[in-house]
């Protein structure tokens, strides 16, 4: 840490889970945290996926330093071995976190991180980079305006960057224009969806469990509605076995998950369209038509994209970081969380190490970690903020000493 901004504020960006972690261990090492929150409250995107049930349990989604500060407000905390939906995690956690007095004072709503640099220097200018602060630029309720900060750990997320649904990682043909009949993740569909789904044709298309938790939703509002059609389409060649974890999975509720839609492939309730590479969506007649190659899929009247997620990395562009080509994410991080590899659950355990750049004192933590890849568990995201703030607190990590050439190990455990 320089001397110069020693006095500064930690930087946290995004104020759900993982960020508001990060700033009780700051806290606790007697650093000042500001928080900026996009959203008008913290943890907005987990209210946009509030109706979907977790496959980790309370013991897994919450970090034990803030149960420890929250229980010295009366809190109740949540039984461990069940399983929270993200609107059961806002309310019961992230939102009696945030307004805690020692965290509330800190949090910055409706407020924007448009990009990160560092005072004076851009991202080619390099003599006495790690000796200045780091500036922010925001944007809020009163307008746009620089922040310094000593470090930054953007805990941003990725729920505002879908992947598109086109076969090259670009929009397919006709996407941007369709964009009114495409709904990306996962919607409420038995509730504030309902109109929008019942009675129609719709395809579903991704082959993960978000993917399964549209098309479960779907089969229950068909129940409901006969004229409906619930069609799903994978680029795998076949998905005649869909249930991957193991009987004694730790991560029942995803098991759970897999099973129910397994019995509905056998009952032939879903049409899959399996090798489904995106090329074009066109709209004929008021309805949705999707060409892979040669093949073109039945008229929908909707598209649910449950393709995954992928950072938004415009924000560090004037900073030097080091991401993996692939998954997008920190390069020592890559190995351990590569998808082919692993699930959630199989993920080593990590810290500061994995997580740093040739930018001294920024970490991307959270689910922005990960890139693109989907086995990120918030139980991960609390140990690495605590490895990343321990990190900083520590004099082996000072402007004279890199983190490469720190030992590769991780500095906390779980």
């Amino acid at each position: 840490m320089f001397e110069e901004s020693t006095n500064l504020p930690v930087a946290v960006i995004g104020a759900g889970p993982i960020g508001l972690s990060a700033a009780v261990h700051l806290l606790a090492q007697g650093y000042t945290p500001i928080l900026f929150e996009a959203g008008d409250m913290a943890g907005s995107n987990l209210a946009r996926w509030g109706h979907v049930r977790m496959f980790s349990p309370w013991a897994y989604n919450m970090d034990p330093a803030a149960v420890a500060l929250l229980k010295q407000k009366g809190w109740n905390k949540p039984a461990g071995n069940e399983f929270p939906t993200g609107k059961e995690l806002l309310e019961q956690y992230v939102t009696p976190l945030a307004s805690h007095c020692e965290i509330a004072p800190h949090l910055n709503l409706n407020t924007q991180v448009i990009s990160v640099s560092r005072l004076n220097h851009d991202v080619l200018r390099t003599d006495g980079r790690n000796r200045v602060p780091f500036v922010l630029r925001v944007t809020g309720p009163n307008g746009d305006r620089d922040v310094k900060a000593q470090a930054v750990i953007d805990a941003s997320g990725t729920y505002q960057t879908p992947n598109w649904l086109g076969t090259h990682g670009i929009p397919a043909l006709g996407e941007n224009a369709a964009a009114d009949s495409i709904t990306y993740g996962v919607p409420n569909i038995l509730s504030y969806g309902r109109k929008q789904y019942a009675n129609k044709s719709v395809l579903v298309v991704g082959g993960g469990h978000s993917a399964f938790n549209a098309l479960q939703d779907l089969i229950l509002l068909a129940d409901q509605y006969k004229d409906m059609r619930v069609l799903w389409g994978v680029r795998n060649a076949c998905v005649a076995n869909v249930v991957r974890s193991p009987a004694n999975d730790e991560l029942q509720e995803r098991r759970r998950l897999e099973v129910r839609i397994q019995d509905l492939l056998d009952q032939g309730r879903i049409e899959v369209f399996s090798e489904l590479e995106i090329e074009e969506i066109n709209r004929e007649n008021g309805r949705l038509i999707v060409q892979s190659g040669s093949r073109k899929l039945p008229p929908v009247d909707r598209i649910i994209a449950a393709t995954g997620f992928r950072p938004n990395l415009s924000l560090l562009a004037e900073l030097r970081i080091s991401l993996d080509p692939a998954t997008q994410s920190p390069t020592r991080l890559a190995p351990l969380i590569d998808p082919n590899l692993h699930s959630c659950g199989s993920v080593p355990e990590h810290g500061y190490v994995e997580l740093s750049h040739p930018e001294l004192d920024l970490y991307i933590v959270g689910i922005k970690s990960y890139g693109r890849a989907p086995t990120f568990l918030l139980k991960t995201g609390y140990i690495q903020v605590q490895s990343v703030v321990n990190a900083l607190a520590t004099s082996e990590m000072s402007a004279d000493m890199h983190p490469s050439a720190a030992p590769t190990i991780s500095l906390c455990r779980g």
